[in-house]
């Protein structure tokens, strides 16, 4: 059994994205993993200020945030579901704040198994080539990462619109090989 996080970052409660998460945490659910699924819509999540206490001197950081809570459970967490809606060709800002504010804990995020999905209105499947070069940004900073899988859906914009999407069934299918 493995522990499963899924940091859904869409701004809406049952998003597109936020759905294929729901998806593969159903999945992963019935393959016997533990599952949480942080919506950082609803944590608090200052953007970090560089001030360097918890990089330079190793300490917490003095925000007072729910930042703290979800990097603690990332690093709990055996696999890291990382999921964004894409705006402007890039990840949503919920999920690259809370990736800004890895600055400190990044040493102690070792051997984790990493899946990102993405959905976005265009349906040019190249825009997730751009999302996990994002992406990579982070895990190219962190001991021994595995990108155990991608997944994108493309042509779905406004809350609904992947109803019915073959990726639904693929997100089902990839949280239960986690």
């Amino acid at each position: 059994m493995k522990n499963v996080l899924i940091l859904s970052s869409s701004p809406r409660r049952g998003g597109n994205s936020d759905t294929l998460c729901d998806e593969f945490m159903q999945g992963a659910i019935e393959s016997g993993h533990r599952v949480e699924k942080v919506f950082l819509r609803d944590k608090t999540i200052h953007p970090c200020t560089g001030c360097g206490v918890c990089s330079q001197y190793k300490k917490p950081c003095p925000q007072k945030d729910d930042a703290a809570e979800i990097i603690g459970k990332m690093l709990a967490a055996d696999v890291i579901v990382m999921a964004t809606p894409v705006y402007f060709y890039a990840m949503s800002a919920q999920m690259k704040t809370l990736i800004d504010r890895c600055c400190g804990p990044y040493t102690e995020m070792k051997n984790k198994e990493f899946y990102f999905i993405a959905t976005a209105a265009e349906e040019d499947n190249g825009i997730m080539d751009r999302i996990v070069a994002n992406f990579m940004g982070f895990l190219d900073c962190l001991e021994n990462p595995t990108v155990k899988g991608t997944l994108f859906c493309g042509g779905v914009w406004h809350v609904g619109e992947i109803e019915g999407n073959p990726t639904l069934r693929q997100a089902y299918e990839q949280g239960k090989r986690v």
